[in-house]
């Protein structure tokens, strides 16, 4: 049977049962929990001082009133990298391939902040729909581009998210069929495919890492302007 390339896209079921909800638990169970003692083991430790690095410098240009949000932006950002590196794994599935669920994500955090602004500041909120100094006639217009972009941001920020990671798997595979197919027709051209195989696998590791920081900053910066 031919299998589709996007068919590692499908959602998997077990007896009809959808399994995307095991595959976001997973992560959670994997990391290691704090414990009472004074000294902590090496993973804790190193996992606490990135935790506290990255909160401090996401949180550096928002106003205290927004830092009531380091605790649930801190675990979007490590819940994000924890499924993105783990759909690097053969045989495993990526949630965060699914435009569904982070826009599920993002459409709630981005229409949360935009409610914080319009409710401690409505004025200052407001005026972001219109910049300082336009001339009378193109008022209107300013006003309805700035309302148009301000509702594409959650669309931006879970098509970005998927899209990086679709295309990333996509090229993986695509490289990894070529030399399967390449080996026993030319071997050397096979194991130089198999060496680029190798550095892209470095590079998706990378954007599986980049792209969750991205995500969670554009949110601190949605957060901040609202703050």
């Amino acid at each position: 049977m031919t299998l589709s390339f996007f068919d590692q896209f499908m959602s998997p079921t077990y007896l009809g049962i959808p399994l995307i909800a095991l595959a976001l638990t997973l992560p959670w169970i994997l990391f290691p929990s704090s414990s009472p003692r004074w000294l902590e083991n090496r993973l804790l430790t190193l996992q606490n001082w990135f935790i506290g690095r990255f909160t401090q410098q996401l949180f550096q240009p928002v106003n205290l009133g927004g830092h009531k949000w380091a605790l649930l932006l801190a675990s979007l950002m490590i819940f994000l990298i924890s499924l993105n590196m783990l759909g690097l794994l053969p045989y495993t599935f990526t949630p965060t391939t699914q435009l569904s669920l982070n826009m599920g994500l993002a459409v709630p955090l981005w229409l949360a902040t935009v409610i914080i602004g319009m409710r401690n500041q409505p004025t200052a909120a407001l005026g972001h729909l219109l910049p300082e100094g336009t001339p009378t006639p193109l008022i209107p217009i300013l006003i309805i581009i700035e309302t148009i972009s301000l509702f594409i941001r959650p669309l931006a920020l879970g098509v970005r998210l998927t899209a990086n990671l679709t295309a990333g798997h996509l090229l993986i595979q695509l490289i990894a069929t070529a030399a399967f197919v390449l080996l026993p027709l030319m071997p050397t051209v096979a194991i130089l495919t198999t060496l680029l195989l190798f550095l892209l696998t470095l590079l998706e590791v990378a954007v599986a890492m980049i792209q969750a920081y991205v995500f969670v900053l554009l949110l601190s910066l949605y957060l901040q302007e609202n703050v």
